[in-house]
């Protein structure tokens, strides 16, 4: 017997060797003596090599003639694992042919298989039994040794994967890999499960195994892309078809159907990937900013901080203190926060590389954290003493200034006391002040005296400090001079001044007294009568509002009353009119300069006439606006009977129909279309009615125009009736809207009328409030009834809480009608490597060793995919193409195990 034993990481076996599968699944080479099995396996092997060769662009016909020089062997190697081998030799020599066999078998034992009692002189002899034995090992290692499920062999695996996928099927049992597939329907199912479009599954026969076949062979090779490598004639003339051609065969369905889950898997891992990739770079960039920005701050710091140039004058060293101050209080805090908080970002940046299996954040050369502390010690270093230094200066200048200050002082207290007066002594105010106001000037010029007599010390003492800045040769003593002359020259004027003034107050004092009395009656009498005029004139400009005819007619009777008053008035207002021509003619007599005004009181005689002139007007403008506003009210009495007649009709309509349609939308009458129907009927019924509510907006406009507040004839208002009618339209299409969804979601998870109806009556049942929503009691209770284990146990509450936070994701606390038939069950995560990364991106280049721009493009979204584009290193293998990318450096790129 011939071994076709192959290695692969397996366990070994008593001789050293580590079988390929388990013994069940070595080549028999006494098998081959069945001609119906070689047969079966010649059609096979053949079909599933032509359908890797013909990506290179040629076939075999003969599979123990055409591999006999090793040439098209070697090119299906190529092929099918993606790798180069070693240059074939052309000749046609024997020895030439051996040699390119050798190749092949090399490459393959690389793989990890081992050959036994295989060699390349049976191949070049055309040795069938030899051939099939060979084609058979490179089948098992590159289409059927990946296949995995839950860590099984390849052949267990492949076996698991097709009673998983057939499990649902009446008439299939897959227990092996010979006869569980004589009668054809394991096929059609396998197809079926995938793409039920292309089978109708219930219409096979379990006793027509031929057709059976056909169906399933033709369907595969036409919409699958997968070769016919099995003649349905064969299977069931054979007793015991052969293990290997079927397995051959399943493999290439197992490959076909599990390509796109891979694919998407491929692409959700890498998106995941580069999610948090862009992450980390963007942390990098942060805190590569942030470290820049404080190292300058620093770096422009440092040399003010170590400047000891002494300034000369007083001011100007407590400006630098107060500016080192404000570096200490503003300036520097901000950055003390900035530097704990680049620290933490950095930290922060570190674990977040770490858990991701990242390598760690190296800053550029000399933004290190150690490279910041060493630059904050500088700071401090420079910072320390530069306080200690500004105080001795400051000290130092006070004493030099100690002096020139006093003298400072001083000068400028008297002159802030002399600031005015100079304009006061000379102002003619007494001219035109009243006899009161005379009194007052006078008794404030004596006070001034007195203060003047007391300020004669302090000019004496800011002469004497001047002199001795003199002796003392002070560097800004011309300045002094100038300011203390200035003083001594203004104190002299002072003087000089104020005795003018005292001569000019007494004199004017005794020409007042003789008018004041008549300025006193005057004011008496003057003030209530022009308080009077104003009351009248604000009560006949007052802008009334009346709400209905009563009103206005006691606004006329009061303007009646009014009227009588004014004979009585006009005396009052002659009689105080001549009191003030009595007061100009005595003025005139004794060349009195009369103040503008009275001392007693503000109100003019051309007021007093200018007001009772205005009383004159407004009396008759009132009488016409108490008029016209008797007959606006007769008019909006009018509009308001129009606007309530309608209202009265159409707010009743409104609440009736939103009654009707709360019972319809839980009565579930017929099905969900025909409710729908219904509905949609209803609401053109409602929408026929606007025309009365076009009418009542024209009536309200009217009462809008007409400023007209209240409607004793009726409850409603326009506001009510718009949103009553808003509500009514928002309900019946929120209604409609609900139908349309239910139906959406019946048709697409399958839900059946009756089950439809089963969730509406469990719903309607216990939402007893008919709010369309049920809180988390009712919802359970709900649940309960529909056969749901959540009791009020440990287990209950734990699966109620897990549907609470599918239906009800945002915590609001109500569930819906439509998430109550929507929530479905969890998703799962997984985690990724670099491996995973790398198979993944493989997967997304069709199996290559690279991908295309065009080919990220296509299976990632915009943003992820430039992102890859832009750091992605142009492919150098041997079979690269124009815009091939090195997916795999990049992949290894992000976990740390080589450099973008």
């Amino acid at each position: 017997m011939v071994d076709y034993h192959v290695t692969n990481n397996q366990p070994l076996s008593a001789d050293g060797t580590a079988p390929y599968m388990a013994q069940s699944d070595e080549w028999d080479r006494d098998l081959l003596l069945d001609p119906a099995w070689e047969k079966q396996q010649r059609k096979t092997f053949t079909a599933w090599c032509n359908s890797h060769l013909r990506k290179a662009g040629t076939q075999i016909e003969n599979i123990d003639e055409d591999f006999r020089d090793g040439l098209k062997l070697m090119l299906l190697l190529e092929v099918i694992s993606g790798e180069r081998l070693p240059k074939p030799e052309r000749g046609k020599m024997r020895v030439h042919k051996i040699n390119n066999v050798n190749k092949a078998l090399d490459f393959i034992a690389s793989k990890g298989v081992k050959l036994v009692s295989i060699g390349a002189e049976e191949i070049v002899d055309g040795n069938a039994k030899m051939t099939l034995g060979m084609i058979w090992t490179i089948i098992l290692r590159f289409a059927i040794q990946d296949i995995s499920v839950e860590e099984t062999s390849a052949k267990e695996g492949l076996l698991l994967w097709c009673q998983r996928k057939t499990a649902p099927y009446k008439n299939v049992n897959v227990q092996n890999f010979h006869i569980s597939w004589k009668d054809g329907l394991a096929f059609n199912a396998l197809i079926h499960r995938h793409r039920p479009e292309l089978i109708d599954y219930d219409k096979l026969r379990k006793d027509d195994p031929v057709t059976n076949l056909n169906n399933a062979f033709e369907v595969a090779e036409k919409y699958l892309d997968i070769p016919k490598m099995l003649d349905a004639e064969d299977i069931v003339g054979t007793l015991r078809p052969d293990e290997k051609a079927i397995m051959t065969y399943v493999s290439c369905f197992y490959h076909a159907f599990s390509g796109a889950q891979k694919a998407e898997t491929a692409a959700n891992r890498i998106c995941k990937v580069l999610a948090v990739n862009q992450e980390n770079e963007q942390l990098m960039e942060d805190y590569e900013k942030l470290a820049s920005d404080l190292l300058e701050w620093i770096r422009r710091t440092i040399p003010w901080l170590e400047n000891r140039t002494p300034e000369k004058t007083m001011h100007e060293m407590q400006q630098k203190l107060e500016d080192f101050r404000d570096y200490r209080r503003v300036h520097k805090p901000p950055k003390v926060q900035e530097k704990c908080q680049l620290e933490i970002n950095f930290n922060t940046l570190q674990t977040k590389l770490r858990l991701s299996n990242r390598p760690a954040f190296m800053p550029s050369e000399g933004r290190m954290v150690s490279d910041i502390n060493n630059a904050w010690h500088g700071l401090e270093q420079a910072e320390k003493g530069y306080e200690e230094w500004l105080l001795n200066e400051i000290r130092r200048l006070e004493r030099l200034d100690h002096l020139a200050e006093k003298f400072r002082q001083k000068a400028s207290i008297h002159e802030s006391w002399a600031d005015g007066k100079e304009v006061m002594l000379t102002q003619k105010d007494y001219e035109t002040a009243t006899l009161s106001d005379i009194k007052a000037l006078i008794r404030k010029h004596e006070a001034f005296e007195s203060d003047l007599t007391a300020h004669q010390d302090r000019v004496e003492q800011i002469a004497a400090i001047a002199q001795e800045l003199n002796e003392l040769d002070y560097y800004d003593s011309p300045k002094v001079n100038a300011r203390c002359q200035k003083i001594c020259d203004q104190w002299d004027t002072l003087g000089s001044l104020t005795h003018s003034r005292r001569e000019a107050l007494e004199r004017t004092e005794k020409q007042l007294e003789s008018i004041d009395e008549l300025y006193l009656e005057y004011a008496k009498r003057a003030a209530p009568f022009n308080n009077w005029m104003e009351g009248a004139m604000e009560d006949l400009q007052d802008m009334f509002i009346v709400h209905n005819i009563e009103e206005i007619q006691g606004l006329i009777s009061a303007h009646e009353q009014f009227k009588s008053t004014l004979p009585e008035a006009n005396k009052e207002r002659e009689a105080i009119q001549g009191i003030q021509s009595e007061v100009q003619r005595i003025a005139a007599q004794n060349n009195i300069k009369l103040s503008s005004s009275n001392p007693y009181t503000s109100i003019t005689p051309q007021s007093i006439n200018s007001k009772w002139d205005k009383v004159q007007q407004l009396v008759p403008q009132r009488d016409h606006a108490l008029q016209e506003e008797l007959e606006r009210q007769q008019s909006n009495d009018h509009l308001r009977r129009q606007f309530a007649n309608q209202a009265n009709l159409v707010g009743p309509w409104i609440q009736n129909k939103m009654e009707e349609i709360g019972r319809i939308s839980i009565e579930m009458d017929g099905t969900l279309e025909d409710q729908l129907n219904h509905l949609k009927q209803y609401e053109q019924s409602i929408i026929n009615y606007k025309p009365n509510i076009d009418k009542l907006e024209g009536e309200h406009q009217l009462i809008q125009e007409a400023l007209i507040f209240d409607n004793k004839y009726t409850t409603y208002t326009m506001e009510h009736i718009r949103v009553g009618w808003e509500q009514l339209l928002t309900t019946i299409a929120r209604t409609i809207n609900e139908i349309e969804n239910q139906i959406l979601t019946r048709d697409a998870k399958g839900i059946s009328q009756e089950q439809m109806h089963e969730y509406r009556a469990s719903f309607n049942h216990f939402d007893k409030d008919h709010s369309g929503t049920l809180g988390a009691e009712e919802f359970k209770a709900c649940l309960i009834s529909l056969g749901y284990d959540v009791e009020n146990d440990k287990q209950g509450d734990a699966e109620f809480a897990r549907i609470m936070g599918i239906v009800d994701p945002n915590n609001t606390g109500f569930v819906t009608f439509q998430a109550f038939i929507d929530f479905m069950s969890r998703e799962t995560t997984d985690t990724d490597t670099a491996d995973q990364v790398i198979a993944s991106f493989k997967i997304l280049a069709g199996d290559k060793n690279y991908i295309t721009a065009d080919e990220l493009r296509r299976e990632l979204p915009p943003d992820q995919a430039q992102y890859c584009i832009a750091r992605m290193a142009p492919y150098t293998g041997p079979d690269a193409i124009p815009g091939a990318l090195d997916y795999m450096s990049f992949s290894t790129a992000l976990y740390g195990e080589s450099d973008l």
